[in-house]
């Protein structure tokens, strides 16, 4: 059997250019999304806010029910913060409860419900001031 030595490659030039084209329109991209719900807004707002209070109460890449008081701090100043997890079975609840005029965001993440035990399970926060 013959090997073909011509066939497939690319020169290296030829490839960086494609990453290199590949890469900024993602870039593009992920700056137009981003843009698409302003942060001043109240829904931008509670998605930021959303997004802080699970980086701040995830351990090991599952947020941790018993960090979420502790993740409330994470939120913009001068607002209030109500944190729900809830998995299909168990409900967890940090912060005050919000009033009618509160906005909120929702995320799907890992809940941490033992050890080494995680389940599927819906972080909302709610924002107000």
């Amino acid at each position: 059997m013959r090997r073909s030595s011509g066939r497939g490659q690319v020169e290296p030039i030829a490839a960086l250019a494609a990453v290199f084209a590949v890469c900024l329109g993602l870039s593009l991209y992920a700056g137009v999304a981003t843009d698409a719900v302003p942060a001043g807004s109240p829904s931008g707002t509670a998605r930021q806010t959303a997004d802080a209070v699970a980086d701040a109460a995830r351990s090991a890449g599952a947020v941790d029910p018993g960090r979420l008081s502790g993740a409330l701090a994470a939120g913009p100043s001068g607002r209030r913060l109500n944190a729900t997890l809830r998995t299909a079975d168990r409900r967890w609840a940090a912060g005050p409860t919000p009033p009618a005029r509160a906005t909120d965001a929702r995320l799907r993440v890992t809940a941490r419900v033992g050890p080494a035990d995680v389940d599927p399970a819906t972080l909302r926060v709610e924002v107000w001031r």
